[in-house]
């Protein structure tokens, strides 16, 4: 059973710091994609950050670039997700997403944390 469980959320000061985490179980953790997304209410998720199995590809939204890092630590089957100078804009329920890899037998499969909330105060 894939399990994905965020933590790290709380609330910071302007241009304050946190680092989230998602801790992965029951998959191989270094064979999927990770993703974070972030959602404000009811409006779309946005996909922040993604790192592959191994790390090798990493891609950030326009949005963040510059002061979210995504890495993983595949011993600690942990991804994280380093977000410096957070602003009140980047207030949002984070969640972690995996993606299980496509096989020629299998589609890709969407994974879901609980989520984490983070809260930016001006």
């Amino acid at each position: 059973q894939v399990r994905l469980v965020e933590s790290g959320g709380g609330l910071v000061q302007s241009g304050q710091s946190l680092t989230l985490s998602c801790v992965g179980s029951g998959f191989q953790f270094n064979t999927y994609g990770i993703r974070w997304y972030r959602q404000v209410s009811t409006e779309e998720r946005e996909r922040v950050a993604t790192i592959s199995g191994y790390g090798t590809s990493i891609n950030t939204a326009d949005s963040v670039k510059g002061r979210f890092t995504i890495s993983r630590d595949n011993s600690k089957n942990t991804v994280y997700l380093q977000m410096n100078d957070l602003k009140p804009e980047d207030t949002a329920m984070y969640y972690c997403n995996a993606r299980s890899p496509l096989t020629p037998t299998t589609e890709p499969e969407d994974y879901w944390g609980q989520g984490t909330e983070v809260t930016v105060s001006s």
